[in-house]
């Protein structure tokens, strides 16, 4: 037995590596979401698609473990959940461990081969995660748009959407009707009461390019972004301990991954970048059965 398996299932994709226990990906699959919290037991045959796909070609008896980084967790001790969860494993001819954690875990991890710090995740939503030996000891925010995610991607949506009716007209105004495909203030009010959330998650890349060009009003909503990000890190972060930036906010090169990291690299032993959670869930599998440290082998698996 000398592969492992890991996965990365969220509400938009789940991806899966297959990689051997010095640190060769020698399987990819992906499929579509992941996340038993919204998808119930969809999640686990799109876990398994995926999951499928990397196996093409490899015996799964030489698979020695596994582990599976998963949004919403909580709701996988469900018994009908955790059922379709085992019956997904065994259909794949796969009789080693399974071993479930949250995506804050993976994501973590693939920033880092430390086992201890603090996760910052700013995408769609946003929320920050104090981890001791990959397991999650202290979160911050994740509360969702309506109660919290300050600096998310959807928080800076509704903040251009505020920017652009009350300082209508403005260069950001005008960008803002554009993407809603509307021409007045009126008919941007209307719009936004529909609470089309895609498309109020898409104002952020506008925003950050807005920003890129000059725009004050864009400007300001990026350092608030940021900010905003920074005091939600702040509530779990310890002084000194590597910090790992995940997220599409955060992991590309936006203006609000350029002002989180100058504030971080004054105060934070390392900074990483979280860049493939599913390699991630394979060497937190592979680790302990790997004749690799485990740095070595986070650098062969991710770099």
């Amino acid at each position: 037995m000398d592969l492992v398996v890991g996965v990365d299932a969220g509400g938009t994709a789940s991806r899966a590596v297959v990689a051997t226990l010095d640190g060769a990906i020698v399987g990819r699959g992906a499929a579509g979401p992941g996340n038993p919290l919204s998808g119930g037991v969809s999640a686990a045959s799109a876990i398994g698609v995926a999951l499928r796909s990397a196996l093409s070609g490899c015996d799964p008896s030489r698979v020695a473990g596994g582990v599976l980084g998963v949004a919403g967790t909580s709701v996988v001790t469900n018994p009908v959940i955790a059922d379709a969860f085992e019956a997904m494993w065994f259909s794949l001819g796969l009789r080693c461990p399974m071993r479930i954690v949250g995506d804050v875990v993976t994501a973590f991890a693939a920033g880092t081969p430390s086992p201890s710090g603090a996760a910052l995740i700013a995408g769609t939503g946003a929320v920050a995660a104090r981890l001791n030996d990959h397991a999650v000891i202290a979160v911050a925010d994740g509360f969702g748009w309506l109660l919290g995610d300050e600096g998310s991607g959807r928080w800076m949506g509704l903040q251009a959407l505020r920017s652009a009716v009350r300082d209508w007209p403005s260069t950001l105004a005008g960008l803002v009707a554009a993407h809603a495909g509307v021409t007045s203030a009126d008919a941007l009010i209307h719009w936004a009461q529909g609470l089309p959330f895609p498309a109020i998650d898409g104002l952020a890349p506008v925003v950050c390019a807005a920003a890129r060009a000059g725009d004050p009003d864009a400007e300001r909503i990026t350092t608030a972004a940021a900010g905003q990000l920074l005091a939600t890190l702040d509530q779990v972060a310890e002084p000194g301990a590597p910090v790992v930036l995940a997220g599409g906010l955060l992991a590309a090169e936006t203006p609000v991954r350029e002002s989180v990291l100058a504030a971080l690299r004054t105060g934070h032993a390392t900074v990483g970048t979280s860049t493939d959670p599913a390699a991630a869930a394979a060497w937190l599998a592979a680790r302990p059965l790997s004749a690799l440290s485990p740095p070595a082998l986070h650098t062969a698996l991710l770099g």
